[in-house]
């Protein structure tokens, strides 16, 4: 079966940096106080999975995935989400199954 890797993000909502996520095998857990980000990965997590619904992802329009800067960082112009999968099982989709990793990239 193929099993997440990694998220990696940048730009997308409170997540001005560059930012990298590794999921480990088995449960993972995403602990934090209020307004810390917790959601925003998740919503990372299916933006870059095909989610194309703002209101679905908390926001008006899909401009409102876009970091919006703040009174010390100023606002990004792109948000990018990928998806790192590893595929050494050779399970995924016909035509990449031939790929130890798989990269599934949102813009």
């Amino acid at each position: 079966m193929v099993q997440f890797k990694s998220l990696r993000i940048s730009g997308f909502k409170s997540f001005a940096d560059k930012t990298e996520l590794e999921i480990m095998p088995g449960l993972n857990g995403i602990v934090g106080p209020n307004g810390c980000g917790k959601s925003n990965l998740v919503e990372a997590l299916r933006w870059v999975m095909g989610e194309s619904s703002a209101k679905r992802m908390r926001g008006g329009g899909m401009e409102d995935v876009i970091f919006n800067g703040t009174n010390a960082r100023t606002r990004r112009n792109i948000a990018e989400v990928s998806l790192l999968l590893d595929n050494q099982a050779h399970e995924g989709p016909n035509g990449f199954n031939t790929m130890d990793e798989l990269e599934v990239h949102a813009a």
